[in-house]
């Protein structure tokens, strides 16, 4: 064995002395355990018996709209794990390094003694196995995505946002988009989650954009999720029967609540959720719609903060720049300061006793 192999063996050693802690210090990553799977889904098949001489459609079949999870579970591991579902557009890509190559929160959290799976829903990323019959074009519209994750306008950076003014960093940030293949099916979506918490047992679910209204779906089908964390929830805020407030403005077009039923509702009260939304966000009407959109669609997450607490839940909405942090993106879990975002989460995982 070469000095190199000898010296690498004892880091490794030391690590696992130290990974009794809870928290690695080490600045490693040990794990105990990693790998990936597919959950939830239906079948296909076709009537008749398949012969495999002439290879026929009879009775052949189709896996697909199942869920991709890659997963990785420290050493030494805290209670409930962290599902970490991306946002529209998106795969797991999101939750991993970030476009100017920093740790993000897979890794973030890994070290934290979180025990870390990464969701690509139905018809995304490494789930694109779909059941229904898609058109994909490539039609140039990163610029309209570039103002609606309100990084700036055009490719022009807003002052002081925390994004890298980096040529190869917007590269990479639009490299990790992917398509949709095929349309967006809640149902399809929220089984396929769900089957995830069957299989792992407890957790905490942490969403992003597009995910926020599916997790809340997620949480009233599978009382499993035992908390939500949620970065910029757009759409999709269940209100009970008959307390639906009314759509919200915007120059990006009306943003409105959905209508559940009463029990339903009162499963969201049952566990604490955090939402956080970053800057940039203007407080009244505005002409462009990449920020006025989540003008209103914050406005409507206050909205049902108030009514899930009216009612005994546990929901706090932190604006970032009204608790001094500025310069965030729709993305605040990858920004140039994700380690004060993360910060921020463990904070409040810590105080509602999610960190066991």
């Amino acid at each position: 064995m070469d000095m190199k192999s000898i010296i690498y063996t004892l880091l490794l050693f030391l690590c696992f002395i130290v990974s009794s802690c809870k928290i690695n210090k080490t600045g490693l990553i040990v794990l105990k355990e990693q790998g990936s799977f597919a959950v939830g889904g239906t079948v296909i098949k076709n009537p008749g018996t398949f012969d495999p001489i002439v290879r026929g459609p009879e009775g052949q079949t189709f896996h697909g709209d199942h869920a991709y999870i890659t997963y990785q579970i420290p050493n030494k591991t805290r209670t409930l794990p962290m599902v970490f579902w991306h946002g529209i557009g998106q795969f797991s890509k999101t939750w991993m390094t970030t476009p100017d190559g920093r740790e993000g929160f897979n890794n973030i959290f890994l070290k934290k003694g979180y025990s870390v799976y990464l969701i690509d829903q139905p018809r995304r990323g490494n789930a694109g196995r779909s059941t229904v019959t898609a058109h994909i074009e490539p039609i140039p519209d990163e610029q309209f995505w570039f103002g609606t994750f309100r990084v700036g306008v055009g490719f022009d950076l807003f002052p002081g946002v925390q994004f890298a003014n980096s040529e190869e960093a917007l590269n990479q940030y639009f490299r990790q988009m992917t398509p949709n293949i095929g349309g967006f099916d809640t149902e399809v979506i929220v089984s396929a989650t769900s089957s995830l918490f069957d299989k792992i047992g407890d957790g905490i679910l942490v969403t992003h954009s597009h995910s926020g209204g599916f997790g809340w779906a997620t949480a009233v089908k599978n009382d499993k999720v035992k908390a939500i964390a949620s970065y910029e929830p757009g759409s999709g805020f269940p209100f009970p029967e008959g307390e639906v407030p009314s759509a919200i403005q915007s120059s990006a077009g009306p943003v409105a609540a959905v209508s559940v039923s009463k029990s339903d509702f009162m499963k969201l009260t049952k566990i604490p959720i955090v939402i956080y939304y970053g800057d940039f966000i203007p407080k009244t009407p505005n002409d462009n719609p990449g920020q006025d959109g989540w003008r209103a669609r914050m406005e409507m997450a206050k909205l049902w903060q108030d009514k899930v607490n009216k009612y005994g839940g546990d929901v706090t909405l932190i604006h970032l720049p009204e608790i001094g942090i500025k310069g965030n993106t729709h993305f605040p879990f990858s920004d140039l300061n994700n380690l004060e975002i993360a910060k921020l989460l463990e904070k409040w995982l810590n105080e509602k006793g999610l960190n066991k």
